[in-house]
């Protein structure tokens, strides 16, 4: 509409210009020069838009928020920039696909190496601490007093640190996963944390779940775990709620605190591995927070597909 009526008007402008310049003359000629200016001025803006909205996904882009993509502009707002755009998105797929790749090969490595330390832990602290309690036992049985009350005292040390000891064991190696199930792994999680740190923590858990193959439980497991280590650490809360509910085609894991919140942008490495665990089952993490309401972490896990 602008550049019509621009040329409308250098249309109907007289073609040639008296000598001196009539005063209608310099009139037309100046406004239809404006007129000109504005309308580049609005193509350029328009034109190059794409380009700015490149360059904002370009400064906030985050590979653990997978999807963050630009709508390709139609090839007639400028061949270059479409293909400029297409390139960008297309280079998000590669790298959002290979950060994937890499993480799941972190974390299954991870997870390995934690079953390796509880093994070792296990079979070697575990049972040493275990022969030296015996020996503590009878040297106990044999002495005098004070000598018998001090080696009470000591095998009571060592009884409390082997106690710990399995406590690490089974925080590096869920066992209770593997036997018995999430439900169960998540019940014997919440009642450690409850007995080790003080805290009411109250369990929501359906009845109708659906199953579940092993890798997602334990992406589960570690999230409600590594969540649990959060509040107690640093939302100094009160109460905590741990569910699991069903949704369509999903399982959902929440946990909320009453403590003081996070700001957005305090994601510490804790919270950054949680996003991570959950892209590698192809979950999604959701954190809602703000200082002095609590906050709520939502894990939407995928309930595998049957194989025919």
């Amino acid at each position: 509409m602008v550049l019509g009526f621009a040329t409308a008007l250098l249309l109907w402008a007289p073609v040639t210009v008296s000598v001196p310049v009539l005063l209608t003359e310099a009139v037309i000629l100046v406004g239809g020069m404006a007129v000109m200016l504005v309308a580049n001025g609005a193509l350029l803006r328009w034109g190059l838009s794409p380009l700015d909205r490149l360059t904002k996904l370009m400064t906030t882009v985050d590979l653990l928020r997978p999807g963050q993509r630009l709508s390709v502009p139609r090839p007639s707002g400028g061949g270059e920039v479409t293909e400029l755009i297409s390139t960008f998105n297309a280079m998000l797929d590669r790298l959002e696909n290979e950060r994937a790749t890499s993480s799941a090969r972190v974390l299954l490595a991870q997870e390995a190496e934690r079953r390796r330390i509880a093994q070792e832990l296990h079979d070697e602290v575990g049972q040493s601490m275990t022969a030296i309690l015996l020996v503590l036992g009878r040297a106990a049985d044999d002495a005098d007093e004070p000598l018998r009350g001090e080696l009470h005292q000591a095998q009571e040390i060592t009884r409390e640190s082997l106690d710990e000891v399995r406590r690490l064991v089974r925080r590096l190696r869920p066992g209770v996963l593997d036997d018995l199930g999430l439900i169960s792994a998540l019940t014997s999680l919440t009642q450690d944390f409850a007995t080790h740190t003080g805290l009411r923590v109250t369990r929501r858990f359906a009845p109708d779940l659906p199953a579940l193959d092993h890798e997602t439980e334990l992406v589960l497991y570690r999230v409600a775990q590594e969540s649990l280590t959060n509040a107690a650490r640093h939302a100094d809360a009160e109460r905590l709620e741990v569910s699991l509910s069903r949704a369509e085609g999903a399982v959902v894991l929440g946990i909320r605190d009453d403590g003081r919140g996070i700001e957005a942008a305090c994601e510490g490495a804790g919270i950054r591995g949680m996003r991570e665990r959950a892209l590698l089952i192809g979950g999604s993490l959701d954190i809602v927070s703000a200082p002095g309401s609590g906050t709520r972490i939502s894990l939407t896990a995928p309930v595998p597909r049957k194989q025919p």
